[in-house]
């Protein structure tokens, strides 16, 4: 089997990895990829999605895997130039990731198949955001299209979402697009993962990552700074209640509205007082969740995905572990504003857990940073306290100039 993975960080390396070792061993192939992928697949020779395209049908390529949400949307899609081609793709078409790719799309969705969620105005203009926001706060702006996780701000006063609005609005630092100004829920956070194929689907490992920047879940929004993952992480109680009132409704609301959906689909839900609540969609596995994840991923993922992908439904083919796993980034100096790139990694020798690289290079001097968010270091234990225990100790051995960390993983909010 041939199996294309396509995306560059550190979520597309652990599915690459996990693909790689499942019983069936497939060869893998990667695009754009990165050093680090390109130790275990074969970078793709292409430059672009029409060379990337006619690179899978010269290949034979057998199933191509969305990793990065960005070429779901693009253009006319992955998964509908993939159909196009005759090549299995495990992710949905164009029509479908609007779940993820408009904020606007997925709240009319989930308000139209009564999925609980928080009341949210959309609003096309500074004025009207200040207007939908009222005086009450905190309250919850995102941005309405792809801002790679960055495009979301709870702002707790006046001052705070001005700023916000003005990156939007003025400065237009994710682009032209809407805003909608939501209702801000509390409680504690959980990432729910489904493996979907048309109207049936598996609810995999659940995992909770931790977005702010610093300690104690204070500075600005990031794409991900570290995420805990175990299936012990929800109870069978409330594992069913997200199923039934959540999981299930999103899927049968998928094929009520005529959107074919094949591939993972990430549900980020506040538990709230009045019970669990949509925060947002992703079509694709969540990032740092899927360096979390993925160790503890039992079977033959790769056939899972290729049968998944053909519209067969294999729930059979996969397990996870019921241990625990945690995974701490490594940020580089300027992280979320800004990125330092070239800075000498040191320390990965003596690393005894699983690496990730989510944005570095491989040189003559040694690997070095290159990208905003550089390693995911990964620990697994058969308790929550050895878990996050091995993973910190690990991460601690690595550094770079300028090098961010959390602490608290997978110890606040648990």
């Amino acid at each position: 089997m041939k199996i294309a993975v396509i995306g560059k960080g550190g979520r597309e390396q652990a599915l690459v990895e996990t693909l790689a070792a499942s019983p069936c061993k497939p060869q893998i192939f990667s695009f754009p990829g990165s050093d680090a992928i390109c130790e275990t697949a074969t970078r793709i020779e292409a430059s672009d999605f029409d060379s990337l395209m006619q690179w899978m049908v010269d290949n034979k390529i057998d199933l191509c895997v969305a990793g990065e949400e960005s070429y779901l949307v693009k253009d006319e899609g992955l998964a509908n130039r993939c159909a196009t081609a005759g090549i299995p793709c495990w992710g949905p078409p164009k029509e479908s990731a609007q779940l993820e790719a408009s904020k606007e799309f997925a709240k009319n969705f989930l308000l139209r198949h009564n999925i609980p969620t928080g009341g949210a105005s959309a609003v096309a203009s500074y004025d009207e955001a200040i207007t939908a926001i009222g005086g009450k706060y905190p309250t919850v702006l995102k941005f309405d299209g792809l801002a790679a996780g960055k495009g979301v701000a709870v702002c707790p006063d006046a001052a705070s979402a001005e700023d916000f609005l003005r990156e939007v609005f003025t400065e237009k630092r994710f682009g032209e697009g809407r805003l909608l100004v939501e209702e801000f829920l509390t409680g504690p956070e959980i990432s729910i993962f489904g493996a979907i194929c048309d109207d049936k689907y598996l609810i995999l490992c659940p995992a909770r990552d931790y977005k702010r920047l610093m300690d104690g879940d204070e500075g600005p929004n990031t794409g991900g700074m570290g995420a805990v993952a175990s299936r012990q992480l929800a109870s069978p109680e409330l594992l069913r209640t997200i199923e039934e009132t959540i999981v299930a409704p999103t899927v049968r609301g998928l094929q009520k509205d005529g959107l074919p959906y094949r591939g993972f689909l990430y549900f980020g839900l506040m538990l709230t007082p009045d019970g669990p609540k949509v925060i947002e969609y992703n079509c694709r596995f969540g990032d740092p969740e899927c360096e979390a994840v993925m160790p503890l991923l039992r079977g033959d993922l790769a056939e899972f995905c290729l049968a998944g992908a053909k519209g067969e439904f294999h729930p059979d083919l996969i397990s996870f572990d019921n241990g625990w796993s945690v995974c701490c980034i490594l940020a580089s100096a300027g992280y979320p504003a800004s990125s330092h790139s070239g800075d000498i990694i040191s320390g990965l020798d003596s690393c005894a857990a699983r690496v990730f690289h989510c944005g570095t290079k491989k040189t003559p001097a040694g690997w070095v940073t290159n990208g905003g968010r550089v390693l995911a270091i990964v620990a697994q234990g058969d308790t929550l306290d050895a878990a996050r225990t091995a993973a910190h100790a690990e991460a601690a051995k690595v550094d770079f100039d300028g090098s961010q960390r959390r602490s608290d993983i997978a110890y606040r909010n648990m």
